[in-house]
């Protein structure tokens, strides 16, 4: 329409039929003045003389709503469309998270008001019974026993028009009187019925007593390149060099690089082969790409041949072009990255490992490993503690010790070593959730000898504490 129209003009979408156009849909007005969806257009318009048409665009209208869908997430994980004027959102478990049942269905019409689009919603156990209430209860209903369905009519269980006058002959005009009837005579009835049109099938989906869950659509990879053979081939080598140009193509114009990549092959007979990448770093040279897939389509079955070859960037983060230095170095972190890279893509993922950050206080336990190709940042190094750590603490045996600090003369590895100077202490306590009732708390020093080596010293235990004997002294690490 080109100019906007009052709410009270009846306004219907129209859409080609088999014997003309039909009202695709309408608005409220257009509902009250006794327009019905799917009659005829040229019937509407002269029972409502000032109905206005205009010609729907079910493709568009179909994308919007694929678009709506993903949307709808931020009200629960899983969401599908129901039909071509609905949605359909798994909710369970959120509901708390907005301040109750009645406050996240508020929510979800204040939001799609503020988009411009009209909506009726409801909660209840089961997809079907959400849907009947939504369009035949109130504007905002919430069902807590699936009983309140029998005074809706027969329509609210999503049946065909021939099935619903069928039922109306027979004096079936509320859920109620449907659920009240043997169902022997019912099934003898509509014995014939195709599944999804058949009044008990659609009954027990709305009660619970069938399930009906939500198919909840992956959403669309944002970067993605795909080859469609006209004739079979048996080896996709040749194709993907193209592949891998053309996903760094659309990588770089946002500045994105993967993560990990999916080379998906499809075989004639139906059947599907996938081989994973993954990336130390974000990356979008192509030629290191294409690197990490060498050897790796050697054990794919053909059968009878691939006739579509897809890549995927599953994971991406940012990636921003950067200026070459001017001196011309060589960038030392990305050419370790591709070494991983290059080794994890021969020798496998569990093969190399890099460190990740644990939660804990303790050192030994505060980093652990992990595939090298998780996205966990790297443990942060503090600068008050060495980068090498021992993996057992060795003891040493103390000459002389200062009253408040470090051992100021001791043997360790059978050299007599002189404290010259000393920092700390650190107190660590035990961690009483995952040690014994005897462990003892750790006081960490860092200390120098006269030759300038560094050492990170700590007590284990204090004088009198009951947990043990005197206290012992170890080194846990060496500075650099």
């Amino acid at each position: 329409m080109g100019e906007a129209v009052s709410d009270d003009t009846p306004v219907v979408l129209w859409a080609e039929g088999s014997h003309g156009p039909v009202v695709h849909d309408l608005n409220r007005a257009a509902r009250m003045a006794g327009v019905r969806r799917g009659a005829r257009l040229a019937d509407m318009r002269a029972l409502c003389p000032v109905l206005q048409a205009v010609p729907a665009e079910l493709q568009g209208d179909s994308a919007a709503l694929v678009r709506l869908m993903f949307w709808a997430r931020r009200w629960g994980p899983f969401s599908a469309t129901d039909g071509n004027d609905g949605l359909v959102v798994d909710t369970t478990g959120t509901a708390h998270l907005f301040g109750g049942e009645d406050a996240l269905l508020a929510d979800m019409q204040a939001r799609l008001a503020r988009a411009g689009l009209t909506a009726r919603v409801a909660l209840a156990p089961t997809w079907g019974a959400a849907w009947g209430l939504s369009r035949y209860g109130a504007e905002r209903s919430v069902c807590h026993d699936l009983a309140d369905l029998h005074p809706l009519p027969v329509a609210a269980l999503r049946l065909s028009d021939d099935t619903l006058l069928l039922l109306r002959r027979l004096g079936l005009r509320r859920i109620g009187d449907l659920a009240a009837m043997p169902r022997l005579t019912l099934m003898r009835r509509f014995a014939r019925a195709p599944i999804r049109d058949n009044p008990l099938t659609r009954l027990d989906q709305a009660m619970g007593q069938l399930a009906e869950p939500v198919a909840a659509p992956d959403p669309p990879p944002d970067f993605m390149a795909e080859a469609r053979l006209a004739e079979p081939v048996f080896d996709p080598t040749d194709w993907l060099p193209g592949l891998v140009d053309e996903l760094a193509r659309k990588m770089a114009e946002q500045d994105r690089g993967c993560r990990r990549l999916c080379l998906s092959v499809f075989r004639v007979d139906g059947e599907r082969r996938d081989i994973r990448v993954a990336t130390a770093a974000p990356s979008r040279e192509a030629a290191h790409l294409l690197r990490l897939f060498a050897g790796r389509l050697d054990h794919l079955d053909p059968g009878y041949g691939f006739d579509l070859i897809r890549l995927l960037a599953e994971t991406t983060e940012p990636l921003a072009t950067a200026q070459v230095s001017l001196e011309g170095n060589a960038d030392t972190a990305l050419h370790l990255s591709r070494l991983i890279d290059r080794l994890v893509a021969r020798f496998g993922p569990d093969a190399i490992v890099r460190p990740v950050p644990m939660e804990s206080h303790i050192p030994e336990r505060s980093e652990g490993r992990a595939e090298a190709m998780r996205t966990d940042p790297p443990p942060a190094p503090r600068p008050d503690r060495p980068i090498r750590l021992f993996d057992r603490p060795e003891e040493v045996r103390v000459l002389y010790a200062l009253p408040d600090g470090p051992p100021a003369l001791f043997i360790w590895r059978r050299q007599q070593i002189s404290v010259a100077r000393h920092a700390g202490p650190e107190r660590i306590a035990p961690e009483w959730w995952r040690d014994g009732a005897g462990a003892r708390l750790r006081d960490y020093y860092r200390i120098e000898d006269a030759t300038g080596r560094r050492l990170w010293l700590y007590r284990e235990g204090l004088e009198g504490d009951g947990r043990g004997g005197l206290p012992r002294w170890f080194i846990h690490g060496v500075f650099a």
